[in-house]
């Protein structure tokens, strides 16, 4: 690793193989090994774009990597979904989808999956939304900003949009809303937990109305 916190590029080919070789143990005989290695290497590249320092992005770009491949495996029809999915986009992915989605996962029990994207992602989640959410007992330690990508539209049942405009394709079949909600990255810690107890009325509506709750 560099001295600017940044991985040389031997160190990050390496490494970035190393998480292809476990995805693709995950998803053998779903994708093939190239296709894999293609979506670890474009998330990396997709959450480089907004990272300030670069230490955790192999790490991240694995979760992330992982997620969009189920999606994708799932908009394919190649792996089976068991439960809703709905998907949470605003701007930043940095306060109210990630908001929606930990609650969304809390009051649901986990009776729905859940995802959330930026349509400009930031490069982290302001304090004041971890501590708006932490007051009532969610932790945001592991959320971390990621760009929206076409497959976890795809993949959704219900998609909500905060703010982020045209930004998300319309796919025929799916529920779409969008919630008109001020962006916390603006607020005080006052005006975020305003936010996010409007969120939670919202997503105890949609739940109810999926009959997951």
């Amino acid at each position: 690793m560099a001295n600017n916190g940044l991985f040389d590029l031997a160190d990050l080919d390496k490494d970035l193989a190393i998480v292809t070789n476990r995805l693709d143990s995950k998803f053998k005989g779903v994708f093939s090994k190239e296709t894999i290695d293609r979506y670890v290497r474009e998330s990396y590249a997709l959450l480089a774009e907004s990272a300030q320092v670069s230490v955790h992005l192999p790490s991240l770009a694995e979760r992330f990597a992982r997620d969009r491949l189920t999606a994708l495996a799932q908009s394919e029809l190649k792996i089976e979904k068991t439960k809703p999915e709905i998907l949470f986009v605003c701007v930043h992915n940095a306060g109210r989808s990630q908001m929606a989605a930990a609650l969304a996962t809390k009051l649901s029990d986990g009776a729905v999956s859940v995802r959330s994207a930026g349509s400009a992602p930031a490069d982290s989640i302001p304090t004041q939304v971890h501590q708006a959410m932490e007051s009532i007992g969610l932790n945001l330690a592991d959320a971390f900003p990621k760009p929206l990508t076409d497959e976890v539209v795809r993949a959704a049942d219900v998609v909500i949009t905060m703010g982020c405009g045209d930004a998300c394709p319309i796919y025929p079949g799916k529920r779409y809303e969008d919630w008109d909600l001020a962006d916390p990255a603006i607020l005080d810690l006052d005006g975020v937990i305003a936010v996010r107890d409007d969120i939670e009325l919202r997503i105890r509506k949609l739940l109810a109305e999926l009959k997951v709750i």
